[in-house]
């Protein structure tokens, strides 16, 4: 029998740009705030997963960040990137050099290892259907989940395969409160916080539509959250957060983000605790 949930971490996509999720997860850590159920999507399961494996060393995650290259996660090299594109010709890279990273970390744990309850999102092909992650082998549910459409290959799982989360539920704050979550923690990476315009060039036709896609479903939880249930979304601290960067492998503004999500989640806690109590 699991134990009950009261509080619930929900950590959102947003690819490099999930390193203002370490430093939210690290101001939960400085007010004491601990969680009973983490739930994930994209980045936010590699997040997720790692603090659930390791929760009360919100350090080793931000080293990992501030020290990771593009190459840690994408492979080397450009010429690594064609031949693999014309091997597979349906993605930028492999996930070999991700599975690496998770591998190095999580060290075959399964999900019955981690310290605290974890779920993650993915989207599977076959059903076209939004498909939770609870049981069995950590790195490939991880996978599968940030499997972004044209960067990553879909992931194979007991003969289903399976694209990012994102496209389906990529801030899953409903799959919390259907776990019984009276408290919940949004860890999102700042591009809610930033109002939408038309797109102004070809490229940023699909952005913005997924954009759209991806608030409704979140506008739609937030709506629907039942009496009761506190829902924080906690913020990013970036006013200029991007909606997409062909720029993904860049980890340059990693220690940046971390810092700015840090302190707004801090004055945002700190807020919050000196908020009435009914």
């Amino acid at each position: 029998m699991s134990n009950p949930v009261h509080t619930a971490f929900v950590l959102g996509g947003g690819g490099v740009l999930g390193a203002s999720e370490v430093g939210m997860l690290q101001a939960l850590h400085e007010h004491g705030i601990r969680a009973d159920l983490v739930v994930g999507t994209s980045i936010g399961a590699i997040n997720g997963a790692l603090h659930a494996a390791h929760p009360q060393d919100s350090a080793t995650l931000a080293r990992l960040w501030q020290s990771m290259a593009g190459s840690a996660v994408f492979g080397r090299g450009a010429a690594q990137r064609i031949r693999h594109v014309a091997r597979t010709q349906i993605a930028l890279h492999g996930n070999e050099a991700l599975r690496a990273l998770l591998d190095s970390q999580l060290r075959g744990r399964t999900f019955a290892d981690l310290a605290i309850p974890f779920e993650c999102c993915a989207a599977s092909i076959e059903r076209a259907a939004e498909h939770w992650f609870d049981e069995g082998p950590l790195v490939d549910a991880i996978l599968a989940s940030s499997a972004v459409p044209g960067l990553f290959p879909p992931v194979q799982i007991g003969g289903e395969h399976f694209l990012d989360g994102g496209l389906v539920n990529s801030i899953p704050i409903g799959r919390a409160i259907q776990r019984g979550a009276q408290q919940v923690f949004v860890l999102q990476v700042g591009r809610v916080e930033r109002p939408l315009s038309p797109p102004t060039r070809p490229w940023d036709v699909a952005t913005v539509s997924f954009e759209i896609a991806r608030r409704h479903r979140f506008a739609r939880d937030l709506a629907e959250v039942p009496d009761g249930v506190n829902v924080h979304v906690l913020p990013s601290g970036d006013a200029e957060t991007p909606l997409a960067s062909v720029r993904y492998r860049s980890t340059a503004a990693v220690p940046r983000r971390i810092e700015q999500a840090r302190q707004a989640t801090a004055d945002f806690l700190a807020a919050l605790a000196d908020e009435p109590r009914d």
